[in-house]
């Protein structure tokens, strides 16, 4: 399964965008690897997670981010990574696309546990994105509920994201 793109885009409405916050350890923290072309993908994800407890890290709200991405910008992003409790990547067509998306995925791969990132693959008229990770990595999806769950690997039995430990 996968998350239909037209559901985050919904979520996007349901609370005003606000920038994302530092990390302060007090609730669960993901990144999220995803193209910019996907803003409201992304944050209709975000409030989707809030929702659930988790505080999801979009560095194109973080104001303390370089205007121009550069090897700042990468160590910034590096650091974030390796911060948060989990790494998300966001599979659309877009991040398929993008050059920063695969090294975001595969920097994470190299310093994060593999029960510390997810594939969030996602669906629209044209397709399904994330398929090729979903052997390799835990996914997150929605239940019938519009409840997310983390799945592990190959599995169709998912755990609800609110009852996660971190």
């Amino acid at each position: 399964m996968a998350l239909a793109q037209s559901d985050l885009q919904r979520a996007a409405q349901r609370q005003p965008l606000r920038k994302s916050q530092p990390f302060n350890g007090r609730q669960p923290t993901a990144f999220l690897g995803h193209s910019h072309l996907d803003k409201e993908l992304a944050e209709g994800l975000q409030v989707w997670l809030a929702e659930q407890g988790v505080e999801l890290y979009i560095d194109w709200k973080d104001g303390t981010m370089p205007e121009t991405p550069d090897r700042e910008t990468a160590r910034r992003i590096q650091s974030r990574i390796v911060n948060s409790d989990w790494f998300l990547f966001l599979a659309t067509a877009n991040a398929k696309a993008s050059r920063w998306c695969p090294w975001e995925l595969g920097y994470a791969d190299g310093k994060k546990n593999l029960n510390q990132i997810a594939i969030v693959p996602t669906s629209d008229g044209r397709g399904t994105y994330g398929n090729e990770y979903l052997q390799l990595y835990r996914r997150l999806d929605a239940n019938s509920l519009s409840q997310l769950l983390l799945f592990e690997a190959g599995s169709s039995q998912g755990t609800s994201v609110r009852n996660l430990r971190f």
